[in-house]
C-alpha cells in the first residue's frame, strides 16, 4: 500500500510543480516525512531530486551563464555542506519535550521545530505577494548562493532564494534554466555526500541514513520513476506556471505539515 501511496503522490506532486509555483523537494518532503524520520526523509527527497536534476541537466546544460554559475554556485557548495552538516548535528539532539496522546508517544525535536519552521516560511514566502518584488541587487548574487546553499542542504528549500536572486543576474530565460538547473544539481550533489558520507565523519556513529535508505531502495525507485513522469505530464497540460487557486490550497497544506512537525505530532 505504500508504494501505492508513494506513487500517486509524487505522481501528483511532481505534475503540481508547474501549477502551484512549488519545488519538487517541497512537495515531496511531507510525503516522505511521513514514512521515514525527518532528516532521513530530507535525503530521500534529495535522492529523488538529484534525479529529477541530472534528467533535466541533459536537457538545458547548453545554457549555462557560468560567469553566474560560479559567483553564484561556488558560494551555494560551501554553504550546502555547512547546512548538511548541521542537520546531522540537530538530529542526534536528545528530544526537547516528550508526550503522549491515546497512548502513542510523540517527541518535539530541534529538527522537527527546524524544519517545520522553515517549510512554513517558505511557503508563506512562496504565497505572499509582497515577496514577489523583493529587492535584489547584482552585486547580492554571492549572498543568493549562500542562502539558497544553506537552506538546501539543512532542508532542502533551495529554490526561493534561487530564483529569486538569479532573476536579478541579467539572464536570459534559457540562460535561467540552465544556470539554475546547475546550481540546484551542486547542492543536491553536496547535501547527499554528507548524509551519505559525512554523517560517521562527523559523529562517529553508524550511518542511519545509509542503512534507511538501502531498506526502502524500491520506494525511492518508484518515486524516481513517478516523478519523471508527473514532470512530463505537468509540463504537458500546464497552460501558465501558477494557478492561484491551486497554489493557495498547497502552500496552506504545507503550513499545516509544517506546524505538525513543529508540535511534534509527525
Amino acid at each position: 500500500m505504500e508504494f501505492i501511496i508513494v506513487a500517486l503522490t509524487v505522481l501528483f506532486g511532481a505534475g503540481l510543480t508547474f501549477f502551484s509555483g512549488f519545488g519538487l523537494g517541497t512537495l515531496m518532503l511531507p510525503v516522505f516525512s511521513i514514512f521515514f524520520d525527518l532528516p532521513i526523509a530530507v535525503g530521500a527527497t534529495a535522492t529523488v531530486h538529484l534525479a529529477n536534476n541530472v534528467f533535466k541537466f541533459a536537457l538545458v546544460s547548453k545554457h549555462i551563464h557560468f560567469a553566474t554559475l560560479i559567483r553564484f554556485g561556488l558560494p551555494a557548495l560551501i554553504f550546502a555542506f555547512i547546512g548538511s552538516m548541521l542537520l546531522t548535528v540537530f538530529d542526534h539532539s536528545a528530544p526537547l519535550y516528550t508526550f503522549e496522546i491515546n497512548g502513542h508517544s510523540f517527541n518535539l525535536t530541534i529538527v522537527k521545530i527546524t524544519i517545520g519552521s522553515l517549510m512554513m516560511f517558505f511557503a508563506w514566502f512562496d504565497l505572499d505577494p509582497r515577496f514577489d518584488n523583493l529587492s535584489v541587487k547584482k552585486r547580492h548574487i554571492p549572498l543568493g548562493g549562500v542562502l539558497s546553499g544553506f537552506f538546501g542542504g539543512l532542508s532542502g528549500h533551495q529554490g526561493a532564494f534561487r530564483a529569486a536572486f538569479l532573476a536579478k543576474a541579467g539572464l536570459t530565460k534559457e540562460q535561467f534554466i540552465g544556470t539554475s538547473n546547475a546550481v540546484s544539481l551542486i547542492v543536491d550533489l553536496a547535501r547527499l555526500s554528507i548524509y551519505l558520507f559525512g554523517f560517521a565523519a562527523i559523529t562517529g556513529q553508524e550511518n542511519k541514513f545509509v542503512a534507511a535508505i538501502s531498506g526502502a531502495k524500491e520506494i525511492l525507485i518508484v518515486a524516481v520513476i513517478f516523478a519523471f513522469i508527473g514532470t512530463y505530464f505537468g509540463k504537458k497540460l500546464v497552460q501558465k506556471t501558477t494557478i492561484t487557486k491551486i497554489q493557495r490550497i498547497v502552500g496552506a497544506l504545507l503550513l499545516i505539515m509544517g506546524l505538525l512537525l513543529i508540535i511534534g505530532i509527525i
